[in-house]
């Protein structure tokens, strides 16, 4: 994909021309969480939870969600102050298991796609597991339906692995959700 961005040659990945791209902290939680209810409002069949069950969680359970720890961080785009994009990263913690993590909550903002932020967030999130957890392959899942959402994976280096049929049920419709892998090494 011709929009990826480019390495810094510092270990960070560069951001998409205009935007940074950081770890996101407890400072925010606001803005994560009015970001991620105009995500679930743009895309309900591609994100979890519902737009109810995402407006009654606290501001101290999305600080809980979006706090750095040491098997889950949540790397934010910013265009100057503005939180426009999103994606979550989560590291197995069993020992058997480890050597994985798994990408959820990858958003963009409509008014902002097509600039390299997707791919810019899904750069953080991979260098941030093969150089920090050691990790060995990324996972992750996305409606069946969502050809955009897919084509971006795999121009990222994702292939499909397998179907999990009725993943996900919105307003009486099931989808399925493709399970996805990249290897890192």
């Amino acid at each position: 994909m011709s929009d990826l961005a480019p390495d810094t040659g510092d270990g960070a990945p560069a951001a998409a021309p205009g935007f940074t791209v950081r770890i996101l902290s407890a400072l925010d939680a606001d803005r994560y969480q009015r970001l991620r209810l105009r995500a679930i409002d743009d895309s309900p069949t591609a994100i979890w939870p519902t737009r109810d069950e995402q407006a009654r969680r606290s501001i101290p359970d999305i600080v809980a969600r979006i706090r750095p720890m040491p098997d889950q961080v949540v790397f934010g785009a910013f265009a100057d102050d503005a939180l426009v994009g999103v994606t979550g990263l989560a590291r197995e913690t069993l020992r058997q298991i480890s050597h994985k993590a798994s990408v959820w909550g990858v958003f963009v903002e409509p008014g902002h796609r097509g600039r390299g932020i997707a791919a810019s967030l899904l750069r953080a999130a991979t260098e941030h597991a093969a150089a920090e957890w050691r990790c060995l392959q990324l996972q992750l899942r996305v409606n069946s339906a969502n050809i955009a959402a897919k084509k971006l994976y795999v121009a990222h280096g994702f292939t499909c692995f397998g179907t999990e049929p009725q993943a996900m049920q919105v307003d009486g419709r099931f989808y399925d959700e493709d399970h996805m892998v990249k290897h890192l090494r």
